[in-house]
């Protein structure tokens, strides 16, 4: 009796880990690109609950690890627009878009998209 109880937690949180991970890549995963910011980002700004709020929105060329272009539309809630010439490695999802970026070096650059980008 205890080992077919065992067998049946085990087989459900196995169940459960494969779902997590199966959710967060469709929805969080992604391939990564990269880019450089070429533009101050187009500014909207708006007002909600007291508070005002600006957004810088970007599309760019990004470039992956063997250097395949992508366009990649995503946006900033920051009071200034991204600094230009620097560049982000970005994570690009099929369902979600564009789901994260962060500042790198250009020394972080994978060399087909560092190629890509100095052209």
């Amino acid at each position: 009796m205890k080992k077919k109880w065992l067998i049946s937690l085990v087989a459900v949180v196995l169940l459960m880990v494969g779902a997590y991970k199966l959710v967060k890549s469709i929805y969080f995963g992604g391939e990564n690109y990269y880019v450089q910011v070429t533009t101050d980002g187009k500014k909207e700004t708006f007002s909600g609950s007291g508070a005002t709020l600006t957004n810088y929105h970007y599309t760019l060329n990004g470039y992956n690890d063997e250097g395949h272009e992508k366009k990649l539309a995503f946006s900033t809630v920051k009071e200034q627009p991204l600094r230009k010439m620097a560049y982000l490695k970005v994570t690009y999802n099929t369902n979600k878009g564009v789901t994260m970026y962060q500042e790198i070096k250009a020394s972080d650059l994978p060399e087909k998209a560092k190629e890509k980008l100095a052209s």
